[in-house]
Parts: structure tokens; C-alpha cells; sequence
């Protein structure tokens, strides 16, 4: 089969970036306080978080996108089995839920003390985590790309990159201009400063957050892709590389988070080198 990759090379690396983002969210000084996170009924992070509160005695609550409805599906029954309580939040509330109006009325019912972790998890403490993917690579690479939803995964990684290497981040989401002043602004809570060492492509959202086209359903059959979010940037990659976007001889890193290589995640995926690393 010919990849259409030209003289770019391409690498796979999984790593779930979910339990890196809670990694130091999870330290000694969060105590017997509790977390409160957000997210959607079928949200990975609710399901790292009730997991991550499971394994370390943590009490956890869930702030759920939308009304109730029973039975829980299978993300959700797996968080309230760890531990998790569930709540929810109607639609218009939760799109304010970052307000000090909101995040009130929620410590209001779940005490003054709740440690309040941003949807998806993106935080200062979440770019220490996730600046030290980099490091675990062994092999030579010049850009690492993964999905960006939020935005932090991708300020983490940008923020731990050796001289010379930089990050190419593509959007999950529609309208997603937004999320280079989120990265800047990730960058400058947990460092002080920003990098210059990245970019955020815009071009393969395929309509928006959760939703796919004809066109990436039929690559996401043909390579038996596990995740839309992952089958985004990879198909974005694929493009740009057959458009002549990088530069004859580049070494891509793509970043495979949430799911594990082993098995058909990336089936017949046309990758011209080994995976660099697989923590």
C-alpha cells in the first residue's frame, strides 16, 4: 500500500494522557479534600478521574453536561462503581461552569474546600504532567502532533520540548481559534512564559467536537481507527504530508491518547518506522 507519506516519516506513540494530566493534580496537598471535575455523558475524563480516585482514596464528584438519565450508560455506571457521585447541570449552566457565579454555587453544595478541576483536566499542575511526554521518547523526531481539545496537552508537551523539535496540534473542535490563547495562556500559570515552538491546525475538525464526516467515517473503516479525535489528526497528518506540508526527510511523532496500541487500533495505518515508544 502506498502511504502517500512522500519522504515523511511517521511514528506512532500511545499514551493516554488522561492519568498524565491527574498525575500531579493527585499530590500530597490535595489532603482529604475532594475533586470535582466536569464533563459530558461519555467523557474519558470522568472516567480517569472516578478511576484515579478509586486506586488512591480519593472522593471524587462528577458535574455531568445535561439532565439525568437512568440507566447510566457505561462510562458513567463504571464512574459511579469507582466511587464517583454524579450530578448534573443544565445545559446553559454548564456552559458558564468556569464562572466564579457557577464554581460559588457548586462549592456551596459540595463544601468551600472542593478542589475544582477544569473539563478535560487541562491545568497548570496537568502542563507538568504532560511536559515530560518528550523526554520518554528514545528515538530522533521533529514534530510531535496530537489531538487538541482543550489545549493543554498539547502547552505540556510544547513547554518539555528539546531545542529544536516543535508541536503541531490539531483541532477537535469547530471555531477552535480560541485554543491558541488558551495554550498561552496554560503556558504562563504553570511556567511564567510561553513557547514559540508550536501551532494549532484548524482545518480538520470534520464539523465540529464529536462529529465526523462520510469522508473520515470511510478512513476510520479502512485503518480501523479507534477514536475520532485520534482518527482527526492522523487523517490530518496524512493530508498535509501529501500536500507537501513538511519538509522531505521530517519525523513525525502522532500521539495515539485514550486507547492502547496493542490490537486494532491503527490496523494497516501506513507508518514508516517503528513505534518510538510505548509507555
Amino acid at each position: 500500500m502506498d502511504p502517500g507519506l512522500g519522504r515523511v516519516r511517521v511514528f506512532l506513540m500511545h499514551d493516554d494522557n488522561k492519568p498524565r494530566k491527574l498525575k500531579y493534580n493527585l499530590g500530597p496537598e490535595l489532603g482529604e479534600r475532594r475533586l470535582l471535575t466536569f464533563g459530558g455523558a461519555y467523557s474519558n475524563h470522568i472516567r480517569a478521574v472516578a478511576e484515579a480516585g478509586r486506586r488512591h482514596g480519593i472522593g471524587t464528584i462528577g458535574v455531568i453536561r445535561g439532565e439525568e438519565h437512568l440507566p447510566l450508560n457505561p462510562v458513567l455506571a463504571h464512574a459511579a462503581a469507582c466511587g464517583m457521585t454524579l450530578t448534573y447541570l443544565d445545559r446553559g449552566s454548564y456552559r458558564l461552569k468556569h464562572t466564579p457565579e457557577v464554581q460559588a454555587r457548586l462549592r456551596e453544595r459540595w463544601g468551600a474546600d472542593v478542589v475544582i478541576l477544569p473539563e478535560g483536566g487541562s491545568n497548570a499542575a496537568a502542563l507538568r504532567g504532560c511536559a515530560e511526554l518528550p523526554g520518554e521518547i528514545s528515538g530522533a523526531y521533529d514534530v510531535i502532533c496530537c489531538p487538541v481539545g482543550t489545549g493543554g496537552t498539547l502547552a505540556g508537551i510544547s513547554a518539555g520540548l528539546p531545542e529544536g523539535r516543535r508541536a503541531l496540534g490539531f483541532a477537535v473542535l469547530k471555531g477552535a481559534g480560541f485554543l491558541a490563547g488558551e495554550v498561552e495562556r496554560l503556558q504562563r500559570e504553570a511556567y511564567g512564559r510561553t513557547w514559540s515552538n508550536w501551532a494549532i491546525n484548524l482545518d480538520y475538525h470534520f464539523g465540529g467536537y464529536a462529529r465526523s464526516t462520510p469522508d473520515l467515517d470511510r478512513f476510520i473503516a479502512k485503518f480501523r481507527v479507534e477514536g475520532v479525535y485520534v482518527a482527526k489528526m492522523l487523517y490530518g497528518i496524512l493530508d498535509l504530508a501529501r500536500h507537501g506540508a513538511f519538509t522531505p526527510g521530517t519525523r513525525i511523532v502522532a500521539v495515539i491518547t485514550g486507547q492502547p496500541l496493542g490490537g486494532p487500533v491503527i490496523a494497516g495505518w501506513p507508518v514508516s518506522g517503528p513505534v518510538i515508544a510505548s509507555p
